[in-house]
């Protein structure tokens, strides 16, 4: 099943999308949102980010600390960086650790923008986000986002936009200490990118595969070039398929493709 695309507009989007994408006029659009039409909804959430300002730094909680507040769940993330403007990058980490009041102090002055690791990226880069981690995206950037099916931020900084931030909550469940997550680096063919407690992530190479391959459970086919042949469809760059049950995947000469199952 492919599933939809939702546009969704940020004050940090763009509005020159890559034409595969068909982007609204005048629109700025900071995110692509893959989801299916039908209940109930997936477990996890396939999306494009397209970033012509810096996002906001900000924080997610794990499962236990999102039922804690009543929350369906966490968020634990990765980001595949498909392209990248020169000096572009990601903020993850601190520089060094901070305890809670460090962090609230830092937060409210404005400082944790430098105090914040920003690390240079390129294309093909990957990091995994574990829920805790404190980070941004910086401007420049066109990634792959794949995510824990939840719609819980808490803002720490925002550079003066007029959004609501998120202290108490965004203190109480980060840890600001440096990024060593070893489930980060750049890509290579047929090697899994991350294997988490909620989703793994692979890389495809360009040769054919069959369900055994995989994990059982729902698979996400998701080209970030050229495409990629599931039985007798075709998923190509801005599409995601959503599949539990296939007889091969063929992935053509050049194109990259990411896989991920819940």
């Amino acid at each position: 099943m492919k599933l939809t695309r939702h546009f969704v507009e940020k004050p940090w989007g763009r509005t020159d999308l890559p034409s595969a994408f068909a982007a609204p006029d005048g629109k700025r659009i900071g995110e692509i949102w893959y989801e299916s039409d039908e209940s109930p909804t997936l477990p996890l959430l396939v999306k494009w980010l397209f970033t012509s300002e810096k996002l906001s730094i900000q924080v997610h909680p794990t499962d236990a600390q999102a039922a804690a507040r009543g929350l369906p769940s966490g968020k634990e993330e990765c980001w595949y960086i498909v392209d990248a403007e020169p000096g572009a990058v990601l903020g993850i980490g601190t520089k060094r650790p901070l305890d809670a009041a460090e962090l609230r102090a830092a937060s409210l002055s404005g400082e944790i923008e430098d105090l914040i690791d920003w690390k240079p990226v390129r294309a093909g880069d990957y990091f995994y986000i574990p829920a805790g981690t404190v980070h941004a995206i910086g401007a420049g950037i066109t990634l792959v986002e794949v995510q824990q099916y939840a719609d819980v931020t808490y803002r720490l900084f925002d550079y003066g936009r007029p959004r609501e931030l998120h202290l108490d909550d965004g203190v109480a469940v980060s840890r600001a200490e440096p990024y060593g997550d070893p489930r980060s680096g750049h890509i290579a063919p047929d090697v899994y990118l991350a294997d988490g407690p909620v989703f793994w992530l692979r890389s495809l190479a360009t040769r054919s595969y069959s369900r055994s391959d995989f994990a059982s459970g729902r698979c996400w086919l998701i080209p970030v070039q050229g495409k990629v042949y599931c039985d007798d469809q075709v998923v190509e760059i801005g599409e995601c398929m959503v599949t539990s049950a296939f007889d091969a995947i063929i992935v053509d000469d050049a194109a990259i493709c990411l896989i991920a199952g819940a």
